[in-house]
């Protein structure tokens, strides 16, 4: 069975997010693995909404950092993950996300699929499959309705 030591969870504050956390951090801490949550904002938004972007960053880190807060908690006192850092970057999200991954060199990656229109995928392409395309390692797709069915 693969170890994992190094875990890059791409993170887009969508119904996925908490489902793709959780799977993170437990896998994580199964592997005692190191877990980088990492979310890129879509820096062409900010730029038509002529928005300064260093400004929308931090809260934005706070707000994430605030929605997994529970999960943060539980595993912090766990003490099974050796760290657990929170990543938010402006850019186009798959070639942030692939910078990410040279710098962290993750044997993990986790994220989640959002179920995008026919016309969206076409026009935009889906970051879950270039993930699995792109990437050196291996790349686990999370459903939200995983950690709907773990719950119940």
């Amino acid at each position: 069975m693969a170890r994992y030591h190094k875990i890059l969870a791409a993170l887009d504050t969508g119904d996925t997010q908490l489902a793709v956390a959780h799977r993170a951090l437990s896998i994580a801490r199964d592997n005692q693995a190191e877990v980088l949550f990492a979310h890129i904002v879509d820096a062409s938004e900010l730029v038509e909404a002529r928005a300064d972007i260093e400004d929308y960053l931090g809260p934005c880190k706070q707000a994430i950092e605030d929605a997994l807060a529970d999960q943060l908690t539980e595993y912090a006192q766990d003490g099974s993950i050796p760290a657990v850092n929170t990543l938010v970057r402006g850019g186009i999200v798959n070639d942030a996300l692939s910078d990410i991954a040279k710098e962290f060199k993750p044997d993990l990656v986790v994220c989640g699929v959002r179920g995008l229109s026919r016309i969206k995928l076409a026009i935009m392409g889906s970051v879950s499959t270039y993930l699995v395309r792109h990437m050196d390692c291996d790349v686990l797709v999370v459903r939200p309705e995983a950690l709907r069915s773990e719950e119940a």
